[in-house]
């Protein structure tokens, strides 16, 4: 298991989210996202926003998600 914060996953806050692969953890991410989404939290919402920019761009947004992936990867067990 490892683990990364909402601030590191491109989100706003450092919130922990705890998973045994990356598309797991983009998975619980993904749901605090929609959580803050439905709060109409600020901060998050900003960062929601630099992300569907970022999404614009099909090859930026797949290099982004590699590096993600690999920051997972290299994260040590916890």
């Amino acid at each position: 298991m490892k683990t990364m914060t909402c601030n590191q996953l491109g989100g706003a806050c450092e919130e922990t989210f705890t998973a045994a692969s990356f598309d797991e953890i983009a998975t619980l991410a993904k749901k605090h996202g929609m959580e803050m989404f439905q709060k109409n939290d600020t901060a998050h919402l900003k960062a929601m926003n630099e992300m569907m920019q970022l999404m614009q761009q099909p090859a930026a947004m797949a290099e982004w998600f590699d590096n993600k992936r690999k920051e997972f990867e290299a994260l040590p067990e916890a």
